[in-house]
């Protein structure tokens, strides 16, 4: 459900405990601060871009040893065109390097890469990091790392419904019969069923919106908001955001049944 989160850095908690049996299966990230955290060091933001991949591959491997079954990371949206060129251009490069020195560590945990969102108008070579880091871990069956890429989630709720449109044009359907799961299956998430819908959605630098991500999924997600920038993000305050979750009554609408 939604509540309202405190915005301290998490990390600053120890002597976490946390339950094995309630360990979010799918975690939604989106990593903001990359370049507020360069800018505070007085360096250009693709250095804060830099540092954040590093951050990818730490919180990834914790995530995994945690147990979570899905971790999906906003890395690139639809309104990021807008950036300054320079910019953007380094973003798609950053896939490139990313997936060339991760996979072998990916492998060796055995996490599956998967991603969603429009990567064909992607750079050719962005193309290519992606497919080749699907096709390299596709026979991992541990925790599945899921890139949102290009992605927006009002435009692919809108690809959605003309998939339904079409379906009932074509006789395949009846609008009778269109219900929530018929929408499920028409999304990016859908492979990931059945954890498509997260549990547990973090957002670091400070910014409390959900900026275009995930929206009728994250409909009875658990929301974290902190203030910790994305390339200062660690294991531990990943542990600390769980331990926040499982501290929490989700009723999806009913009623705890300490009520």
């Amino acid at each position: 459900m939604f509540a309202f989160l405190n915005k301290k850095d998490p990390a600053e908690t120890t002597d976490l405990e946390l339950d094995p049996k309630r360990i979010p299966a799918h975690i939604a990230i989106i990593m903001d601060g990359n370049g507020r955290w360069a800018k505070a060091r007085h360096l250009p933001r693709i250095a804060g871009h830099k540092e954040g991949m590093n951050t990818v591959k730490k919180v990834t491997i914790a995530a995994s040893d945690l147990g979570v079954k899905v971790l999906t990371l906003y890395a690139f949206s639809t309104e990021n065109w807008k950036r300054p060129t320079d910019e953007v251009n380094y973003l798609m490069q950053l896939p490139v390097s990313f997936f060339d020195t991760f996979v072998p560590d990916l492998i060796k945990n055995n996490v599956r890469v998967q991603v969603m969102g429009y990567t064909d108008r992607l750079p050719a070579s962005t193309q290519k990091a992606v497919e080749d880091a699907i096709a390299d871990t596709k026979d991992c069956d541990g925790m599945v790392l899921n890139f949102a890429l290009n992605y927006g989630s009002r435009a692919e709720i809108v690809t959605g419904i003309q998939a339904i449109a079409q379906q009932v044009v074509d006789g395949q359907l009846d609008v009778a019969d269109i219900d929530t799961d018929t929408v499920d299956r028409a999304l990016m998430t859908a492979p990931l069923a059945p954890y498509h819908d997260p549990d547990l959605l973090i957002r670091t630098s400070g910014e409390e919106r959900i900026s275009n991500f995930l929206l009728w999924q994250i409909a009875y997600s658990e929301l974290e908001f902190t203030d910790v920038k994305w390339p200062d993000f660690t294991a531990a305050t990943l542990q600390a955001c769980i331990a926040d979750y499982q501290s929490r009554d989700r009723r999806f609408g009913g009623l705890s049944a300490k009520k």
